[in-house]
């Protein structure tokens, strides 16, 4: 039984392109470097897409080592979003990437609404790029990021503001799990204009090292990402779906092609896979394998079929 993993994540409309996935799997921002670090062990012509390191206006150096923290079902990391600027990626990175067939997704950052503008008109200019992510939700940076996307009348401001800088390509809105209720910040990204949403971010989370009685990462806090968070992930991602009418990306602790169906089946069109790009840097491949055998095994001839069938007592 042949299967069509294919998802449609957003359509096409007057002066835009759409976005169109071979199968609903992408690796995550910031697991999966740019995507060209990784072509020696994964053939990224089999994902249905990859979301590159957040991009900034001009080079970050990032946190403090250490920055990567083992916790028992998952991992906390605080990067600081550390890369090399939206205009060295353009130059150094995107002209590869344009040799493979997956969506490339640019994942934007910035300290402000003018800094996250500016990154989208650098890459409108650029050829090779399917869809922006815009990163509202970073818990490890000082200013910017997570502040955009714990406060309505901001994620509205800097959304308004990207939705009008993007004008040929769909603006997916990544939105942060660190708030009292998730659906009035993804409301307040609709109302703005954006395309889709991306749930969720990393939850806030510390480790102490009790040798030193310091934190076991350079910054005191971190994001919590893996296994451990997906219950929490996928009970967001349900009520995001059903609170507003966008597509839903989700995220937070996929390992299985099976974790990835129970995403689709609580509303997302499709899903992103991180913390298991560490432990095994081919996991999207194989998840994208076991999706297709879940669906196969089940007589489910189109990935689709899965999306929002989750039946709520």
């Amino acid at each position: 039984m042949n299967v069509d993993l294919s998802v449609e994540l957003v359509p096409a409309r007057a002066g835009q392109a759409g976005l169109w996935l071979k199968n609903p799997v992408l690796a995550a921002s910031g697991t999966f470097g740019y995507g060209v670090e990784f072509a020696a062990q994964v053939d990224l012509n089999r994902l249905g897409g990859l979301v590159v390191k957040g991009l900034s206006a001009a080079p970050l150096d990032g946190a403090p080592a250490p920055r990567l923290c083992e916790t028992p079902a998952g991992m906390l990391n605080a990067v600081g979003l550390q890369n090399i600027g939206v205009r060295r990626f353009i130059a150094e990175k995107l002209p590869a990437l344009r040799g493979y067939d997956t969506a490339v997704i640019a994942n934007v950052f910035g300290h402000t609404v003018e800094e996250y503008v500016e990154v989208i008109r650098a890459l409108e200019q650029a050829e090779g790029v399917a869809a922006y992510e815009l990163n509202i939700s970073c818990p490890n940076v000082k200013q910017g990021g997570v502040e955009f996307g714990r406060e309505p009348q901001l994620t509205r401001e800097v959304v308004r503001a990207a939705r009008g800088a993007a004008r040929r390509r769909p603006l997916i809105v990544k939105l942060s799990p660190n708030v009292t209720d998730i659906t009035v910040l993804a409301r307040a990204a609709a109302e703005a204009g954006a395309d889709a949403l991306s749930v969720v971010n990393t939850f806030t989370g510390m480790a102490v090292d009790l040798r030193t009685r310091r934190s076991r990462l350079g910054l005191t806090t971190g994001g919590l990402s893996g296994p451990a968070i997906k219950p929490l992930a996928l009970r967001m991602v349900w009520e995001v779906a059903r609170a507003v009418s966008l597509p839903v990306i989700g995220i937070g602790g996929i390992a299985t092609g099976e974790d990835a169906a129970e995403f689709l089946v609580v509303g997302a069109r499709a899903v992103q896979v991180g913390t298991a790009n560490f432990i095994q840097p081919f996991a999207p491949v194989r998840i994208i394998e076991e999706l297709e055998m879940y669906c196969r095994s089940n007589k489910i001839a189109t990935v689709r079929e899965l999306c929002g069938t989750f039946i709520s007592e």
